[in-house]
């Protein structure tokens, strides 16, 4: 499981950062890609990566402004062309079919695949046997989301080697033991599989704010998270300004991420106007409530390891 950010600016793209876009890369769970917001140009940040359009199978929006949406229509299409056939589900606040819809239709563009739209309210938005998300409406002025990702508990290894030493031969054998089942070998012995299996591994949680001021719902989104993504448009002198657009501070999303108890913050939607240090510096005033804060660049890409591999 791996992030990778394909724009980290705030409004409109610039030289050093595109708008936002950010990939959840799920290859080795699901063999697919999750997009959260697809601002202008995020097909052409794609063309930089090693991310195939035909793998991403779920695309999150958290609001309808211009900088999270207009690259929407473009990858769809380029996403037919370019080999992806199989259905792509779309996510996001009531309004974001029709604009979808619309531009295909102005345009005359024709689909390899079909569409199908998830227009959202607050709770679980999408669950299967691997993962749950749910979202939380945020303090933005427009309709804006958070999405909290929660991967299921992953199913202990089997100790293969254990079971060869007692001259258990491979086979449908292991699958039993593998579900936890008694089983009776020939000469009538008996075995448990649950004193073969190894401990749970619990899953992973990656929580992705849309723009927000600092609220309640983003600390219920981040608690216990792996990793918090949260936007940081303004810097920690700047509290009144980000309260009056809607936005937060350094020190707010340090704060979000202190109070929900999250394990890394990671610090987006950059405003145009910080460049090279002054970034940086972003980084540091967050780092003063929360050290473990990173700022992403377009192009990072920040990996996701299960709690018991961080120890090792």
């Amino acid at each position: 499981m791996e992030l990778e950010f394909l724009g980290t600016g705030a409004g409109v793209p610039a030289k050093h950062r595109n708008v936002t876009s950010i990939a959840l890369k799920l290859l080795d769970e699901r063999n697919a890609v999750w997009l959260f917001d697809c601002g202008e140009g995020t097909q052409m940040q794609i063309l930089r990566t090693n991310i195939r359009p035909r793998k991403i199978e779920k695309i999150f929006i958290t609001h309808l402004h211009g900088d999270h949406i207009f690259g929407l229509p473009g990858l769809i299409s380029s996403r037919s062309f370019q080999g992806g056939n199989e259905p792509l589900e779309i996510y996001g606040p009531v309004g974001i079919k029709q604009f979808v819809l619309n531009a295909l239709k102005l345009s005359q563009t024709r689909l390899a695949y079909s569409l199908k739209f998830i227009e959202i309210k607050t709770g679980v938005v999408f669950q299967d046997k691997q993962f749950t998300v749910t979202c939380e409406l945020l303090d933005h002025g427009i309709e804006s989301y958070g999405y909290r990702v929660v991967e299921h508990e992953h199913a202990g290894e089997l100790q293969v080697a254990k079971l060869i030493e007692l001259g258990i031969p491979a086979g449908p054998i292991f699958g039993r033991l593998k579900k936890g089942e008694t089983v009776t070998l020939p000469n009538g012995e008996l075995i448990n599989g649950k004193d073969y299996v190894g401990q749970a591994k619990k899953g992973r949680i990656v929580t992705i704010l849309g723009d927000t001021r600092m609220s309640d719902a983003s600390v219920k989104l981040a608690q216990n998270a792996d990793v918090l993504v949260h936007e940081s448009t303004f810097n920690k002198t700047e509290a009144k300004m980000a309260r009056n657009y809607f936005h937060s501070t350094t020190h707010q999303a340090a704060e979000v991420a202190k109070n929900a108890h999250a394990k890394r913050l990671i610090l987006t939607h950059i405003s145009a106007r910080y460049l090279a240090q002054d970034a940086l510096n972003l980084e540091k005033e967050a780092q003063e409530i929360f050290p473990n804060t990173k700022i992403a660049k377009d192009f990072d890409i920040v990996a996701i390891p299960f709690e018991d591999e961080l120890k090792e």
